[in-house]
């Protein structure tokens, strides 16, 4: 006589594992069905979403994560979402070469917001499309160099200062000293070396030719539309209009996973000098001179 007082699986033990087997499988069954469902949402690659803001001092956070996004084999194409005035001369030119060489094995879709210009638009130009509003201010290509000069507030006040150098070009763009004609074309010879790597690679990136570009690379600034006319932007949109057209080049469809970078901490003075244009201390060249785009 069975004890009425023991469980069923003590008292029945090969159906109750038998239950727990067909529970399992059910279990297993219903949660494929449930995932390979949600599948169709979902595509398999990721994209990434690489920001440059504010004025370009430091690339290197930069570099490392677009080269990170480059390794990672699930991210599939990266949006660049350029917010700049430009920046300084060599960290312009390591993201210029950073989105070169991302583009040379995954699409790379720069997305231009209020303004992509100078030193920002330098860094997009290399990028598989080039997307900006038609309202969003970029162009600017050229190098300017610029510093104040003190001398001859010092000598209203009867300070003179005294310089001494081990060449007579060591002294070019000090604030305490007139600059010697011969200086001047020293420094005029320097920015234009500079100008013309930037026009060099606009063309280059752009598969333009160079004198196209240099017939627009006087400074000036243009708006989204006109840089579509003239060849420097592929196509007017904004944001999620970018996102859709990298979609394609990655042929992924649905949602995608989204890895957003670089995480940067800025004090709030630095926010505050890049928001108006102005390149911090520490970005100079030379003696008190800043060469920038």
């Amino acid at each position: 006589m069975t004890n009425p007082k023991k469980g069923f699986s003590v008292r029945h033990p090969i159906l109750f594992g038998f239950s727990l087997l067909i529970m399992a499988v059910a279990l297993l069954w219903g949660a494929t069905a449930f995932f390979h469902g949600r599948a169709g949402l979902f595509s398999s690659g990721k994209i990434g979403v690489v920001n440059v803001q504010g004025t370009i001092t430091n690339s290197l956070p930069t570099v490392k994560f677009l080269r990170d996004l480059r390794l990672d084999d699930s991210v599939k194409g990266v949006l660049l979402r350029v917010n700049s005035p430009g920046g300084t001369i060599a960290p312009s030119q390591e993201l210029y070469h950073a989105v070169k060489r991302f583009a040379e094995v995954k699409p790379i879709v720069a997305s231009f917001g209020t303004v992509a210009a100078s030193g920002g638009y330098y860094a997009a130009a290399p990028a598989t499309k080039i997307m900006a509003s038609s309202g969003s201010i970029t162009g600017s290509i050229g190098v300017k160099a610029e510093y104040a000069n003190f001398y001859q507030l010092m000598g209203k006040i009867g300070v003179k200062p005294v310089i001494i150098t081990s060449g007579k070009m060591k002294a070019a763009g000090s604030p305490f000293a007139e600059l010697t004609p011969e200086q001047r074309e020293y420094l005029t010879e320097l920015i234009m070396d500079m100008h013309n790597q930037f026009v060099d690679d606009v063309a280059a990136a752009r598969k333009l030719d160079r004198k196209q570009v240099e017939d627009i690379a006087d400074g000036r600034a243009i708006t989204g539309r006109a840089a579509k006319e003239l060849g420097l932007v592929d196509r007017i949109g904004g944001f999620e209009d970018a996102v859709t057209v990298l979609k394609a080049l990655c042929d992924l469809e649905g949602s995608v996973s989204v890895i957003e970078g670089p995480e940067e901490d800025k004090p709030l003075l630095k926010e505050i000098l890049g928001f108006l244009g102005i390149v911090p201390e520490g970005s100079a060249t030379g003696e008190g001179l800043i060469f920038s785009y």
